[in-house]
């Protein structure tokens, strides 16, 4: 299936980018996806940020990368969003 038939066959999902912070439970990533504003009366740009329980089915995603998530049905509680790519690798440390 081509991605423009998905797109039209399940609607306009959201994606969104973020860092992983935790990957300590089972299949379940959280992601901090960060924004910026504009303070609508003073006009300062403020960064806002957002944590989001992700379902990552392999446990790929380590603590630091930049990943793309995906709205998808509710797979539980909290986790409405499903890891779909690593965008960028955490630097590694020894």
């Amino acid at each position: 299936m081509s991605d423009t038939a998905e797109k039209t066959e399940r609607g306009n999902r959201k994606t969104r980018q973020g860092v992983v912070l935790s990957n300590a439970m089972a299949k379940t990533i959280v992601v901090r996806v960060a924004r910026r504003m504009t303070h609508p009366l003073y006009g300062k740009v403020l960064n806002r940020h957002k944590k989001y329980y992700a379902h990552d089915e392999n446990n790929e995603a380590k603590v630091g990368d930049v990943v793309a998530i995906t709205e998808t049905r509710p797979y539980s509680k909290l986790k409405r969003w499903r890891f779909t790519a690593i965008v960028q690798a955490a630097a590694k440390t020894e």
